[in-house]
């Protein structure tokens, strides 16, 4: 078995040829908290443990690579936007393969949002697959806000080998949005 100590990012490219109007512009934005220098933003990325891929590759040559990094990942984030779609791009294809092959838990962060404290109500927002396997309860998923100190809670705790996430539909609680800043009192 692979050392299993990356985190896998997904995200809808929305196809786009412009990155900045797809939600890998969400991507990004976690690359430079990863880079940048006085914060607290470290992590093992997949992406750059496995062979990189140009935009124009096969679709084929794409599907090899993304299974090199998610084999070689504790967890994936999957980012959700308002752009994001219920189906026909290649992030149905990873959180099929995530969930049901590799058994990764799922750290679903919602751009736009404060707080995620009921997330079957943003149901309208998941992919098609991710839908399913949160509702048949294969997902083992845990919903937060695209928030760094959150995204980077969960990224250490819940992993293939940490914290069992114990649902397809947990939340970190209101105190801890609070804590976080994230709800005003």
């Amino acid at each position: 078995m692979a050392n299993r100590t990356g985190t896998y990012f997904a995200f809808d490219g929305l196809g786009q040829a412009d990155r900045s109007k797809s939600d890998l512009k969400y991507y990004t934005v976690v690359q430079g908290w990863n880079a940048a220098k006085g914060i607290d933003f470290k992590f093992v990325n997949s992406h750059e443990k496995a062979s990189a891929v140009r935009d124009t590759s096969k679709l084929e040559t794409l599907k090899v690579s993304i299974r090199q990094r998610l084999v070689v990942s504790k967890n994936m984030v999957v980012i959700i936007s308002a752009d994001t779609r219920k189906s026909g791009s290649l992030l149905s294809w990873e959180i099929e393969r995530a969930v049901d092959v590799y058994k990764l838990p799922l750290i679903v962060a919602y751009a736009g949002f404060n707080s995620i404290l009921e997330p079957r109500a943003l149901s309208s927002r998941w992919p098609s697959t991710l839908a399913t396997r949160i509702n048949n309860r294969t997902a083992k998923a845990i919903h937060i806000p695209f928030k760094k100190d959150i995204m980077l809670a969960s990224i250490r705790r819940f992993t293939v080998n940490g914290e069992e996430i114990g649902g397809s539909l947990v939340t970190f609680t209101k105190q801890a949005h609070i804590n976080w800043g994230y709800i005003a009192v």
